[in-house]
């Protein structure tokens, strides 16, 4: 078949594309005689649903039970004696540190026992642009003069997390040797603790709320459990930065890293989610091992880390926020944890290490062949750099995890290709963070470009990305993939919350041999997020030829119910396209020429037959590996198709 000749569907909702290449109907299922990846025997087809706080219990191999596709891993607390046994359940009933550990409770001097030898990597610029009075986030500039640290004022959440964490000093300490950065440091710490003499009664919340130090009771943003736990152990993995110059600050800052373990010590589970309340047993365990008479709190906080990181995570590593950018910052708070241990001249408990260990090959499973992440629920395509700096760190050498298949993402690689395909529902409400409508979108890069691409970027707005776009970007229209009548997959809430729509995704995985001697790998997976309102599933199969020059596409909408309903309903297929891919329709508007900046051309066409099958172009956004807004644009066929079902075929092939 050439390029110019369009697919060809079949007859109707459940009729089948053939493909040219391989003679074998796209949406044919097992019947066709299929390999799996090892080329041994079929795969089953997996039921992934959301699932509760579960532990991960034997599965039959192959299949995921409804409700259990997220299910959680249980780790123990690190071994311990009787003797803290006991010290650690009387540290969780309020005996005081000082009393467990030593003698008549007599009160050591506050100072620190250790200095820490920072192994994550900042960003010279944002350093840099402290050092000229600015904080950087994201492209946008704000003027550290200007920002109100007791959080009265609303700030963009990008914004308040780099202020309250502290996680600027990484930054700072990455652009300027500790002479030059540390009067600048010590200006922000000090205006910060004037703002924030003591902690609250209660947890702060979100943007804009009222800190602790002018209400009384409870705290603002700078009071989170997130925050207040990255904060403490960025002060104490940096205390060079903001201890090394006037002994009353230091002395200061020294009784307020005291008090805030304290706080932390009794609101660490009122965290706001599975990721914050990791952050805040890191903040917790660091304060244990630098500050005296800590091995109680050590003790206390080393088991309740281990039971949050359970709850945080997925049996194959995955959060079950389902976001990279999650798995980025719980891979950063351990790898910060683990350099307090080092510096005590201590190993990390083997349950850590392990969790590292599990963390790193699902966040691999998105790099495209740039090397940088693909924009999955609501993160960016964040850098080769910023991804190799941070795996470095870890000190995980490992392979990107092919079908992960509890956390969501399906991964193919072919020669030069690579594929990314969401294949499960949404996360459930309690995890998201800025939860997208992504069902059953896909990225498609070709060597170190990106072809095929979702919008991402939905958590920097508050930089150059404007804030009022955090919903849009988080929509079904906003990824690669169809939508009916305009409508998200699952509905799509403010705060970053979702709400109704898909619970069950079909997802069946095989490798295809073809005429030619080669092979293709194929997904097929379906989702009922529009079953409910327009009585329609919808289904998407994709065919990735070995040598990764050819990828098929077929969308189908079939009748959730025995009877299709009556009437019509608009859909549209849309393709965001990478940064700087020259675009061209063809003559007869079923097609279009990418122009790719490596001088490569490939040719995307739409099934000839197909009910509205012509391709328009329109603009879209990209969001960069920094957080920063790019205008590109997107290939979109769209049209009306019956209640009772439709089929789409496309095509897209690299030219010779």
């Amino acid at each position: 078949m050439g390029l110019d000749t369009p697919l060809r569907p079949g007859p109707g909702p459940t009729g089948r594309n053939p493909d040219a290449s391989t003679g074998i109907p796209l949406s044919q299922a097992a019947e066709d005689g299929v390999v799996n990846g090892s080329g041994d025997e079929p795969e089953n087809t997996l039921l992934m649903q959301p699932s509760p706080a579960l532990n991960a219990e034997i599965i039959e191999p192959g299949h995921i039970e409804p409700g259990r596709a997220l299910a959680l891993i249980d780790f123990s607390p690190p071994a311990a004696s009787m003797g803290e046994k006991l010290i650690r359940m009387a540290y969780r009933m309020g005996v005081p540190g000082t009393m467990l550990s030593a003698p008549m409770g007599k009160k050591a001097r506050t100072r620190l026992l250790a200095t820490v030898n920072n192994t994550l990597p900042g960003s010279r610029a944002a350093g840099t642009a402290i050092r000229a009075g600015h904080f950087l986030v994201h492209g946008a500039k704000t003027p550290v003069a200007q920002v109100d640290y007791a959080g009265a004022q609303r700030v963009t959440p990008p914004l308040e997390k780099v202020v309250h964490s502290f996680s600027w000093l990484t930054d700072l300490e990455a652009c300027a040797p500790r002479e030059q950065g540390a009067p600048v440091a010590e200006r922000i710490l000090t205006a910060w603790l004037q703002a924030n003499p003591k902690p609250p009664a209660k947890p702060g919340g979100g943007s804009g709320a009222k800190s602790g130090s002018r209400s009384g009771s409870k705290g603002g943003p700078a009071w989170s459990v997130g925050n207040t736990g990255a904060r403490i152990a960025n002060w104490l993995a940096h205390a060079p930065l903001i201890l090394s110059g006037d002994k009353a600050l230091r002395s200061r800052t020294l009784a307020h890293i005291s008090a805030t373990a304290r706080w932390l010590d009794r609101h660490v589970t009122n965290a706001e989610d599975g990721l914050a309340e990791v952050a805040g047993w890191c903040g917790i365990v660091a304060a244990g091992l630098l500050l005296p008479d800590g091995r109680p709190r050590r003790l206390y906080g080393e088991a309740g880390l281990i039971k949050a990181l359970g709850e945080l995570m997925g049996d194959d590593g995955g959060v079950l926020s389902r976001s990279p950018l999650a798995q980025m910052e719980a891979i950063a708070l351990l790898v910060r944890l683990r350099n307090c241990y080092h510096a005590t001249r201590r190993d990390a408990p083997p349950s850590v290490e392990r969790v590292v260990e599990l963390l790193v090959p699902p966040l691999l499973a998105l790099t495209h062949g740039d090397g940088g992440l693909g924009s999955w629920q609501g993160g960016w395509a964040v850098s080769a750099q910023d991804l190799d700096d941070l795996v470095k760190a870890s000190g995980v050498r490992t392979r990107p995890l092919r079908d992960v298949r509890q956390w969501g993402y399906q991964r193919v690689t072919a020669h030069k290709s690579v594929l990314q395909f969401d294949a499960a529902p949404p996360p459930m409400p309690a995890h998201a963070r800025f939860g997208c409508a992504s069902t059953l979108a896909f990225e498609f890069s070709h060597g170190a470009h990106r072809l095929i691409v979702n919008c991402g970027g939905a958590a920097s707005g508050g930089g150059l990305v404007p804030v009022r776009l955090e919903q849009g970007l988080r929509a079904t229209a906003a990824h690669s993939t169809l939508t009916l009548d305009d409508a998200n997959s699952t509905a799509i809430l403010i705060g970053g919350m979702i709400g109704s729509g898909v619970t069950e995704v079909a997802i069946d995985r095989k490798t295809l041999p073809q005429e030619s001697g080669g092979a293709a790998t194929r997904l097929d997976a379906s989702h009922n997020g529009y079953a409910a309102r327009y009585g329609l599933t919808h289904q998407r199969i994709l065919l990735l030829r070995d040598d990764g020059t050819e990828l098929r596409g077929e969308d189908l909408l079939l009748p959730s119910g025995r009877k299709g309903k009556r009437g019509m309903v608009g859909f549209a297929i849309r393709f965001h396209l990478g940064p700087d891919i020259a675009v061209n329709v063809t003559a007869d508007g079923r097609g279009a020429g990418l122009s790719l900046p490596d001088g490569s051309y490939w040719q995307f066409r739409s099934g000839a037959h197909t009910e509205g099958g012509e391709v328009t172009v329109e603009d879209s956004l990209w969001v960069d590996g920094q957080g920063r807004p790019q205008a590109t644009q997107q290939l979109v066929i769209q049209g009306m198709v019956s209640r009772g079902g439709g089929t789409f075929g496309w095509l897209l092939k690299k030219m010779n």
